[in-house]
């Protein structure tokens, strides 16, 4: 296992982290399944572990509580919030009011004092980024959280966020995750630029595309993920975003061949070899999944590798960029993008 500075904190965390999404109802990872797969994890030299309140509205960070009890110490712990944990419209969002209460949910779900990474995980508009930066510079300096970080955030918010930091003398955003893949490789355009200017660290999200770099989708048989019977319509080859993944999926297969490689191995060694990723989150349901990918977790591609895997999927490239969840409001209402016409009168 590989260890990297997580941005500029000093921290070292593996190259591989363990996602704990599908722990619970999500992945119907039971709790004596999910204490293994943390077992394992650790044993495999992973020391970061990644939740959210939102996974299974609680039961994640409660899986994750009981399986890390007794060597809390050893590992760096992260979580989530913003995203609705209730029908009340103040339960969700990046207000003080809420991530306050939020993460004193999690610290108790979680059975901790603090936890060492605290994330939003998705920008929230409605909130201004003093309001937020206000509230987790002073949970940070309450202890609650050492760092804080955002997921899944548009390049030009983490630039607003940072000045925002700035310009109000609070502490700023120390990483970003956002999703990257083979088959998602938008943010090279966009998003690590902006993070390796201003020295985050990157936890990147999906690095196996919801099942698609995992060898269970190719040609001429039907999907075996578990994301496949959840949103069918990801895995629907009827649909030409997803004959077109199908298609690359393939070229990608012959190159991890070529290689002498697994799939898996030539997907989690393409997102770690990129300078400004600092760890690639894995979110096994079974053992058997971990194992494939600790597998990979000392893969080195060579340039050849690489240039061949350009050739598939161009640099800066998303083949499901309606998936990534980090496009600007007004590319997806268009009100939003057109001027509206004075009322007659």
């Amino acid at each position: 296992m590989q260890y990297r500075t997580l941005g500029r904190t000093g921290v070292q965390v593996s190259s591989l982290a363990l996602g704990a999404m599908n722990f619970g109802s999500i992945g119907r990872t039971t709790q004596d399944e999910a204490t293994a797969i943390v077992d394992a994890a650790l044993e495999g030299g992973i020391n970061l572990i990644d939740t959210a309140d939102m996974y299974g509205r609680g039961e994640s960070e409660e899986m994750v509580g009981k399986a890390i009890a007794g060597r809390r110490d050893d590992i760096v712990l992260a979580t989530k919030a913003n995203m609705p944990m209730s029908d009340e419209p103040n339960h969700q969002g990046s207000s003080r009011r809420w991530l306050v209460t939020a993460l004193d949910n999690s610290l108790r779900r979680l059975g901790v004092d603090h936890v060492d990474l605290y994330q939003i995980h998705r920008w929230d508009p409605a909130t201004s980024d003093e309001e937020t930066l206000s509230a987790l510079t002073d949970l940070q300096r309450a202890g609650k959280i050492r760092y804080f970080g955002s997921s899944t955030f548009p390049a030009y918010r983490i630039v607003e966020a940072q000045w925002a930091a700035r310009e109000h003398r609070l502490s700023r955003y120390v990483t970003e995750q956002p999703s990257y893949s083979l088959l998602q490789r938008g943010i090279e355009s966009h998003v690590l630029p902006v993070t390796e200017q201003y020295g985050l660290g990157v936890l990147v999200w999906s690095p196996l595309a919801s099942g698609w770099l995992s060898g269970a989708v190719r040609a001429g048989r039907e999907a075996a993920t578990h994301r496949s019977a959840v949103l069918p319509e990801r895995f629907d080859t009827a649909l030409p975003a997803n004959r077109a993944r199908l298609d690359a999926v393939e070229k990608l297969a012959a190159v991890a061949d070529e290689a002498g490689l697994t799939l898996i191995q030539l997907a989690l060694g393409f997102v770690t070899a990129h300078p400004a990723v600092t760890a690639a989150l894995v979110g096994p349901r079974t053992l058997n999944h971990l194992h494939s990918q600790l597998a990979a977790a000392d893969t080195v591609l060579s340039d050849d590798v690489l240039d061949a895997v350009d050739a598939v999927v161009a640099p800066g490239t998303d083949l499901a960029a309606h998936e990534k969840f980090d496009a600007t409001p007004a590319l997806l209402d268009p009100a939003l993008r057109r001027r509206r016409r004075p009322a007659a009168g």
